[in-house]
């Protein structure tokens, strides 16, 4: 029994007519992409080592936007339903060679044609569990990283500080209180009840004031006994 012809595939196609290229090539390169889809079809074509992989690109990239514009389908959700390469125009040409004789010379063309639809309903679902799959792995991951990012962030603050106020404390000169007035203020400022004490050298000079006083009040007693004695006398 035939297969389908070829306006009875379903799905959008594109074709490239008059590739100058021989069929065969084409063909090598179209059996790596039937049934994959778009985009593993795309990947496929762009690491193949081969002239016909950059052509036949361009088609599959052809039908896609022909699907996309006029079906309405989603780029996402399509495969290459159908691709092959029919044989087109051969160019004959001529060689001379030995003894005045030709050998003739065949520029071969072909005429590539790829099919995209729609992946079928349990492709589809089974694709968009994987996506959703690796959707949530991803965002483990990125939830993963930017937790230990935070921690690593909190750490260095810390450290940070710590080195801050260690090289502050190293810094700052110890403080020697010359005199009774600036301990005062000092223990003042720390908290601790300060007393007041009066210097030396005023007490001293009380001491001789009043040393002074009791002199002055001895000499008046004497010259007093000594102007009642003179007055006995007489």
């Amino acid at each position: 029994m035939p297969g389908l012809k070829t306006n009875e595939r379903p799905g959008t196609k594109a074709v490239l007519r008059h590739c100058r290229m021989s069929a065969s090539k084409a063909r090598q390169v179209l059996d790596l992409i039937r049934g994959e889809d778009v985009d593993r079809a795309a990947e496929i074509l762009r690491h193949t080592p081969r002239e016909a992989a950059a052509i036949i690109d361009k088609v599959l990239a052809s039908a896609v936007a022909n699907a996309v514009h006029n079906d309405g389908e989603d780029a996402e959700e399509l495969y290459v339903s159908a691709c092959f390469a029919d044989e087109g125009v051969t160019l004959k040409r001529w060689r001379p060679r030995a003894r005045g004789r030709a050998t003739r010379i065949r520029k071969r063309g072909c005429h590539i044609t790829v099919i995209v639809s729609r992946l079928p309903e349990d492709r589809l679902l089974r694709r968009r569990a994987e996506r959703q799959a690796a959707g949530a792995q991803r965002q483990r991951r990125v939830a993963e990283s930017r937790r230990r990012a935070d921690l690593a962030g909190r750490l260095s603050r810390r450290r940070h500080a710590a080195e801050a106020e260690a090289a502050l404390a190293a810094e700052a000169p110890e403080v020697q209180f010359e005199d009774e007035e600036v301990a005062g203020a000092g223990a003042a400022a720390a908290g601790a009840p300060v007393t007041e004490t009066e210097p030396e050298t005023e007490v001293v000079e009380d001491q001789a004031d009043a040393g002074g006083a009791e002199a002055e009040d001895g000499g008046d007693e004497a010259a007093t006994e000594a102007d009642e004695a003179d007055e006995k006398g007489e």
